[in-house]
Formats: C-alpha cells, sequence, structure tokens
C-alpha cells in the first residue's frame, strides 16, 4: 500500500484572541504592499470570510479616527482590502525611493477606459462605436496595464471578448467600488443614441455614424 505524501506546508496554530488576529490581518497587509483577499486571509488565520471582514472594517475605524496621525490608509474593496500610502506623500515616497514618474494616460486609452467603466462588461465593438473610431491599440494597453481585463464573452455570433475594470483601476482612480464613479450622461447618453441608431439603421439600412465621447482628463499611473 502507498503512503499518502505528506504535505511541506506549515501548520499554523489559530490565535488565540480576536485582537492579535487583526494585528496579524494589518501584519499581512502591511508587508504585502498589495491588495490581499479575503478569502486568503481566511485561510491562512483559520477564520471565516464573514470575521475577516469584520476585523477590517474595525481596522478601517481605528484609521479613520486616527486619520491625522498616520501616513497610510485602509483601502477596501469588493474581495480585498490593502494597506497604501496617502496621496499627498506620493512626491516624498518617489524621491526617498528613487521611483521615476509613471507616463500618463493617452487620451484615447481614457476614453476607453471611460466607456468600459460605465457600461461594463463591453466589447470593443461597442467601444468602437461610442468613440467612432478603432479601439485596438487602447485597449491592448491598457490590458497591459492591468486597469481592465477580460471577464467573459459576449453570447452573440463570434462570442465576442467582453472587457470590465480591475480593482487596479480602483485603486489608480482612488474609489472603493464602481458606485463611486462621478455621474455623467455623457456616456450613458451615447449608449442610448447607439440603441436607438441601431433601431433605426434596422428599419433604414443606413450606417449609424455616432459622435466621439468627451476625452476625459488625463490620468498618471
Amino acid at each position: 500500500m502507498e503512503e499518502k505524501k505528506q504535505s511541506n506546508a506549515p501548520v499554523l496554530e489559530p490565535l488565540a484572541t480576536a485582537q492579535e488576529t487583526e494585528q496579524a490581518i494589518e501584519a499581512i497587509l502591511y508587508a504585502a504592499g498589495h491588495p490581499i483577499r479575503f478569502d486568503k486571509l481566511a485561510e491562512v488565520l483559520s477564520i471565516s470570510v464573514r470575521d475577516v471582514k469584520t476585523m477590517i472594517q474595525d481596522l478601517e475605524a481605528k484609521y479613520a479616527a486616527e486619520e491625522s496621525c498616520h501616513g497610510i490608509q485602509l483601502l477596501i474593496y469588493p474581495n480585498s482590502c490593502q494597506l497604501a500610502t496617502k496621496e499627498q506623500y506620493a512626491p516624498y515616497i518617489r524621491e526617498a525611493l528613487g521611483i521615476r514618474r509613471g507616463g500618463n494616460l493617452s487620451a484615447s486609452s481614457m476614453e476607453v477606459l471611460a466607456v468600459i467603466a460605465y457600461n461594463q462588461p463591453s466589447t470593443r465593438s461597442f467601444i468602437d462605436l461610442v468613440r467612432g473610431v478603432d479601439s485596438s491599440y487602447a485597449v491592448n494597453s491598457l490590458l497591459d496595464k492591468g486597469l481592465i481585463e477580460a471577464v467573459g464573452r459576449l453570447d452573440a455570433p463570434g462570442r465576442p471578448m467582453l472587457y470590465g475594470t480591475t480593482e487596479k483601476f480602483l485603486r489608480v482612480f482612488g474609489i472603493r467600488s464602481l458606485d463611486e464613479l462621478p455621474a455623467t450622461e455623457a456616456l450613458s447618453v451615447a449608449a442610448e443614441q447607439l440603441n436607438l441608431n441601431k433601431e433605426i439603421n434596422e428599419n433604414t439600412g443606413e450606417e449609424d455614424q455616432p459622435d466621439p465621447v468627451d476625452q476625459p482628463p488625463e490620468i498618471e499611473l
């Protein structure tokens, strides 16, 4: 009979108190420097995801109460959380660590990002229709930067890829969820106009010529 292979992964002892567990979460987030999923924290600490979220909310309240005492902040996203430095100290951090400035997104990339953010999930053909130009390069650029990702395929002929924004998008724009996106009528009006044009074209056979949306300002990555 073959012996079962033993796992080399260390077995972590459950922490004795909720306070220790909360401190462990803080330590993990501090060491990571990037978002950590709630389910990963729950797995490592041998607690439920609900308990993790509760402790994260408690940590957030503590950081908020002592906001003027810290140069870091706790960012919470739908499925993860992260400790990050405050934006106003970015120039000092770059200078101290010798970090070069990142490039800005081009106007075309910002247009594509705006269309996806307000109409996700979106196909590239939809993005092209809204903008009135080919968006291949901008879509690929945003994919490379991790600001958008493929989220599935449309149930239609050719099964075109659907794109949505990522958690990195939320971090870059300083929001926790898409619900915090600023209200705008430009893109929703453009989308409604596309649908109207489609209905008209089906009856007349004419091709639609949508107007491009206003260009959003550039943003530094």
